[in-house]
């Protein structure tokens, strides 16, 4: 099972929106000296809303090359489209992905039988870890715990990113799936009392700008250690709050290139930071010691 602190990470782009493969290169590299745990390749923080389906593949296999085994990359094959989703896992597979990080299906809001077949399609047809995503704030599909447990069945499902920020869905879930399925939070704000109410560990964005803090930050909570996980969580609140100042990725990118590691560059519709956020999310930064 993989644990602790997995970032999502971004897609470092030029200023004409292109993939800048050094950057991303250097991001890789920083992230495991900084000791992430994992790396989510190409997820809804690496704008995989706005890679087309090849870029969207080039980049989980750069990721996956500068990794060299190092850390384990998960990979974002999510779609609204149950036939591009298993087209996109199975490309990751092939690319030597460690496991699937596979969103609900967005816009179209099925019904709860309908992800149950939109997941259990994904998996007859990809041998691979696959990590359902519920995230209903940005799909306006609530994937339920009911759901979740029938899925945890499957013989690829292996667990669960729940970024509803509900708490309580930490014990229903272990509840519903057992203690070999993977439960992570998508929230940061909520991310130390999920984990040590029993989660797995953290799909986070704040790890992005300041990983040693939220891994160390995980790996306590994870352990039961209160004290010392809110200790360090002080130090990251305004991060967890700021990095959401506007859409993500859009703040979260401008922070990583405030610390020198990608240069200004994200695509439309998205768009740059504006500068009257710029003081208070430099300021989180400051605290959380990324600057």
């Amino acid at each position: 099972m993989i644990q602790g602190s997995i970032v999502a990470l971004v897609t470092p782009m030029d200023e004409s929106g292109a993939v800048d493969k050094e950057s991303l290169k250097k991001l890789v590299h920083f992230h495991i000296d900084q000791g992430t745990d994992a790396l989510v390749a190409v997820g809804t923080t690496g704008e995989s809303a706005t890679l087309d389906e090849d870029e969207h593949c080039d980049v989980i296999k750069a990721i996956i090359d500068y990794a060299e085994g190092k850390i384990p990359v998960i990979a974002g094959t999510g779609s609204n489209s149950t036939k591009e989703a298993i087209n996109l896992t199975q490309r990751a597979k092939l690319a030597g992905a460690d496991a699937c990080l596979i969103v609900t299906p967005y816009y179209n809001k099925p019904t709860q039988e309908g992800l149950y077949l939109h997941y259990q399609a994904i998996s007859d047809a990809v041998d691979i870890p696959q990590i359902l995503y519920n995230v209903p704030g940005r799909t306006a599909c609530d994937l339920l715990p009911e759901t979740v447990g029938r899925l945890a069945k499957l013989k690829n499902i292996v667990g669960i990113k729940e970024a509803t920020g509900d708490l309580s869905r930490v014990r229903t879930i272990r509840e519903l799936t057992g203690a070999d399925f993977a439960i992570y939070t998508g929230d940061d704000a909520s991310s130390r009392e999920f984990c040590l109410l029993g989660g797995n560990g953290s799909v986070t964005v704040t790890g992005n700008v300041a990983p040693k803090l939220v891994h160390e930050m995980i790996m306590a909570a994870m352990a039961g250690d209160e004290a010392t996980a809110l200790a360090i969580d002080n130090k990251l609140v305004a991060l967890h709050k700021n990095l959401f100042i506007q859409a993500n990725p859009i703040p979260v990118k401008w922070a990583v290139a405030q610390m020198g590691l990608m240069a200004k560059g994200i695509r439309l519709p998205l768009t740059w930071l504006t500068e009257d956020c710029f003081e208070v999310l430099r300021d989180a930064m400051c605290q959380a010691g990324a600057l």
